[in-house]
């Protein structure tokens, strides 16, 4: 049975990613060939689905859905925003998980979630200009098991995280 990857930009805006994904040959094929991924889920948000017309893997993609989750459970990789909740979501499921900065939002928290979350070794993170290269470090990477734990600590952590 063949792995499939999702993407999700959650409820924003995320044009860049989506383009990347669809339309970077370098990303493509580092998919392809490095994570043998042969098929992507794609929930696109409020961005416009670029063109991607004869690609060599099939797509299938969605603006919204009442939950993510089953896209999560069957996904062998996650590409995400880094919204805090899909952050969440996706290490409680014990997905490997790549989390893409939006480098055109004020005030980017999302740099500092994804860092510490670096740090602690749940995940990797990069920018649109760095995901085929950053995509590459996954194969035989063992990440740190995300214990499920308090939301209401998750909550206390990221606020710590917000003020420091």
């Amino acid at each position: 049975m063949g792995k499939c990857a999702f993407v999700t930009v959650g409820t924003t805006k995320f044009d860049l990613l989506i383009e990347t994904i669809v339309q970077d040959s370098n990303v493509l094929q580092t998919l392809i060939d490095y994570l043998h991924i042969d098929k992507l889920i794609l929930q696109i948000g409020n961005s416009e689905m670029p063109s991607y017309k004869n690609l060599s893997i099939p797509i299938e993609f969605y603006q919204y859905k009442d939950s993510i989750e089953n896209d999560i459970q069957q996904a062998d990789l996650v590409i995400s925003h880094a919204g805090a909740g899909t952050i969440l979501q996706t290490l409680e499921a014990n997905k490997p998980l790549l989390v893409v900065i939006n480098e055109k939002l004020m005030n980017n928290h999302q740099l500092e979630i994804a860092h510490v979350m670096k740090e602690q070794g749940y995940l990797h993170y990069c920018t649109c200009s760095t995901l085929a290269e950053t995509l590459k470090k996954f194969p035989n990477h063992q990440f740190e098991r995300y214990e499920k734990g308090n939301p209401l600590l998750f909550g206390q952590y990221l606020n710590q995280i917000m003020i420091e």
